[in-house]
């Protein structure tokens, strides 16, 4: 790689680092240190994660004479890859008041450091090893910079006070897309169409290898679902109608007792509002639903007389319709399709290789990307995925129909 090079991954690798930083700064280190869930982890935790990340996988493989900052941070920031030895539990993160915030931040500006002089310094063999690692690196602390903001926004949702997380957007500035009002169906014809990444640019391993699959003709709708027609679908009972429900969604809605989404709250006098980033504001019947499980995505598409596209059929949409709006900087989208491998798929080499491919069941995939999603970060083919239950993400739903289903319907 040219020396222009390398100072372009730097760049972006530097100015990652400094995102993640900068979306840690409103938070106080009580505020850095909660972790409201075991599917959660406190900020904090998130920061010395994606750092313990670099240093292993990137510099202590391939950075001449890297000392370790601290030997004892394997165990308490390793996530979950078995290989790479013994991790703190999970449900546990919050307990860690030890390191201090201020250790953490002494933690990243050491590997800061030193990634610099491995992008800058490494002989040839060393960067061809570590320069596809520093790629994965950044695109993984992105990754984390996402669940910062879905993480502290559940455990400020615990919170009598209703903290605000930033403050809130002015109506100049409330995303154009809100403006597409009117919902529109989309046609595609279907074929014979190709799926996942191409072979040039950065991808995970999961979103390929690239290759053709048959998708019957259907119709997807121009935008996202509103809250102002979740709210029309929680008015007429959708929370109360088995038959609209998957069972295990239905089992889990009365077992918890689902009423609306997680984050909505009805007041006294009717009205609902909705507890986001800058705080609990009044519902927006305009802004896409977001929080929702897939579970009550597809009870929502079932009560539209529509269903949940397959992610073939949103890849395919994304490539060939114009017209399509909120594609990824709004809320994920629940696909009605599993998470599994597709054709031809292998893991990558080494502890890397524990990424994705192990959670390659029970999951369903989300297609997109949201408005905590780091701009540059998604792309058509990227493959989000979560169990059927989670209602803590950026998520929402999009509707599809069969060309069958359309007749006599606008």
């Amino acid at each position: 790689m040219a020396p222009a090079q390398r100072s372009e991954l730097l760049i972006r690798l530097q100015a990652t680092r400094r995102h993640t930083e900068h979306l840690a700064a409103p938070l106080s280190p009580e505020d850095q240190a909660l972790q409201s869930m075991p599917d959660a982890s406190p900020t904090k935790w998130h920061q010395a994660h994606t750092t313990w990340f670099f240093e292993t996988l990137v510099l202590r493989p391939w950075a001449r004479d890297y000392q370790v900052f601290d030997a004892r941070f394997a165990q308490l920031f390793n996530s979950y890859y078995e290989s790479l030895g013994a991790r703190h539990p999970r449900p546990q993160r919050g307990l860690l008041s030890r390191p201090a915030l201020s250790e953490i931040q002494a933690y990243r500006a050491h590997v800061d450091r030193a990634l610099v002089d491995l992008v800058l310094q490494a002989d040839a063999d060393s960067w061809a090893q570590a320069r596809p690692l520093l790629e994965l690196g950044l695109q993984h602390e992105q990754q984390h910079q996402e669940l910062i903001l879905s993480d502290i926004l559940h455990a400020f949702s615990l919170n009598p006070l209703a903290p605000a997380y930033r403050a809130p957007v002015h109506p100049a500035k409330v995303p154009t897309s809100y403006g597409a009002t009117t919902m529109q169906w989309l046609t595609h014809p279907g074929g014979l169409v190709s799926v996942g990444a191409p072979a040039d640019g950065f991808s995970f391993d999961n979103e390929g290898p690239r290759h053709a699959v048959q998708v019957t003709g259907f119709e997807i709708a121009s935008r996202l679902v509103n809250c102002g027609e979740f709210a029309a679908f929680i008015e007429d009972g959708g929370y109360l109608k088995a038959g609209l429900w998957l069972a295990d969604g239905w089992a889990l809605a009365q077992a918890q007792g689902w009423q609306q989404p997680s984050y909505w709250r009805k007041h006294a006098d009717g009205s609902w509002r909705v507890f986001g980033l800058a705080g609990e504001q009044a519902l927006d019947p305009q802004a896409p639903v977001m929080q929702l499980s897939f579970y009550e995505a597809a009870a929502y598409a079932e009560w539209a007389g529509a269903r949940l596209p397959t992610e073939f059929e949103w890849e395919a949409a994304a490539a060939d319709l114009s017209g399509l709006s909120q594609l990824d900087d709004q809320a994920w989208q629940w696909t009605h399709s599993a998470y599994h491998p597709y054709p031809g798929f292998r893991p990558w080499a080494g502890a890397v290789g524990e990424y994705n491919g192990k959670f390659m069941v029970g999951q369903m995939v989300l297609r997109g990307g949201s408005l905590a999603t780091p701009r540059g970060h998604a792309r058509p083919s990227y493959r989000n995925f979560f169990p059927p239950h989670v209602r803590w993400q950026f998520s929402g739903l999009r509707l599809a129909r069969d060309l069958s289903d359309s007749q006599g319907k606008t």
